[in-house]
Formats: structure tokens, sequence, C-alpha cells
């Protein structure tokens, strides 16, 4: 038995029910399966629920949460809503490996109006091997958003400006052609800038659950 499932009595009445990504909360744990079909740092592997953030948007609000594994692993869940729900399964990538993925002529296109960018995948590196399609299609332009360092499931974020309002930042996406992977780049008010890559998997790819109260 694992360390963290040494933690959780699962035959405790006190402990919470939990079945569905969408009641995680802070301190519970997953346990993916050992599917093919997954990164192979995910396969069988376990994370905690370390923070829930929130990325609004001017018609929708996203619920993110940051999962922390060993060996210092970290990815983040959102939930994609299509004819069925979808885990969107998402990795913060240097800026070292978006050189060795991708032609960077081609990859600054993404920031031209009015964003019709075309990626052609050159060769994965160590970290993202298994996140990655074979090529992308433009599908966002310069979208705002406010990002949130908390869990909005419950309310909407603030209208006002202040502290609660959220860091502004603006949002560039692409769709793989095979429509299992996609990339989102976050420009930030200071001019940082961070790249996500995504993989959409079911959400039987979590196995288990484990409360963490």
């Amino acid at each position: 038995m694992s360390f963290f499932k040494k933690l959780f009595n699962k035959d405790s009445n006190k402990q919470r029910q939990l079945t569905q990504p969408k009641d995680l909360m802070i301190k519970d744990i997953i346990i993916f399966s050992d599917s093919f079909a997954l990164p192979e740092n995910l396969r069988n592997t376990q994370f905690q629920v370390a923070n829930i953030n929130t990325h609004e948007f001017e018609h929708n609000q996203i619920t993110e949460w940051q999962l922390d594994g060993s060996a210092n692993q970290r990815i983040y869940l959102s939930l994609e809503q299509g004819q069925q729900q979808y885990l969107k399964l998402t990795i913060k990538v240097a800026d070292s490996c978006i050189e060795e993925l991708f032609n960077l002529d081609e990859f600054s296109e993404i920031f031209d109006e009015p964003g019709n960018a075309l990626l052609t995948k050159l060769v994965d590196s160590s970290q993202t091997a298994g996140w990655t399609s074979e090529q992308y299609q433009q599908t966002t332009f310069a979208q705002m958003g406010y990002f949130h360092r908390q869990d909005h499931r419950s309310n909407k974020p603030s209208e006002f400006e202040g502290e609660d309002s959220g860091e502004a930042f603006e949002l560039y996406s692409l769709r793989g052609v095979d429509d299992q992977y996609s990339i989102d780049i976050q420009i930030w008010q200071d001019g940082d800038t961070d790249v996500f890559l995504n993989l959409y998997r079911p959400t039987s790819d979590i196995k288990e659950y484990y409360p963490g109260s």
C-alpha cells in the first residue's frame, strides 16, 4: 500500500463520498489508470489536489485543479464538456521544449492577426512524449481572461476591480488535428508567456478516488 493510501481510511463512515472529478477538493487523491493511451508518466500514478483555481472568460468560467505527484510532478486538470465529459490534462512546458517541438517562425504566427497559424511537430522531448499531436490548427486569438487563485464553483468571481478581480491574460489556443490534443498560450500583462500542452481523455481514466476529508 502506498504512502498516500495509508493516509486514508476507506472504511470510515465519516468520510465523504468521492466518485467524479467535478467534486475534487484540496487534499483529495486520484490515481490514473494504466491505459497505454495515457503518457507514461501518468499511468497508474497518484496525484494530490494542491490548489483549485478558476479561469474566468466573458461567457464562462473554468475550474482548474492543480495536481502534484511524486518526484516533483505537476499537472493541471479541468473538464471539457462535449457530447460527454472529458478530462483535460495539462502540463506547462519550458521555452526550450517549444524550440524542439516546433519551427519558431511558424510558432510566431500564432500572435499575428487574424490567428490562423498551422503548426507541424518536429520532435518530442522526454517531457512532451505522449502529450502532442502531429499538427495543430489555431482556434483562439487574443481572448481576454482572468486567472483567480480561488475555487469559484459555488460563486462567481468579483465584478469589481481590486485584489479579487483576478490576473488578466490573453489566451491563444490551437487544436490538434486528431482532436485529442491542444495547446494553450497565456500572455500576462507584464509580458510573461506560459505555454501549456493539453491531452483529452475519458473520465474513466481516473480509476480511484481517495477523499482528503
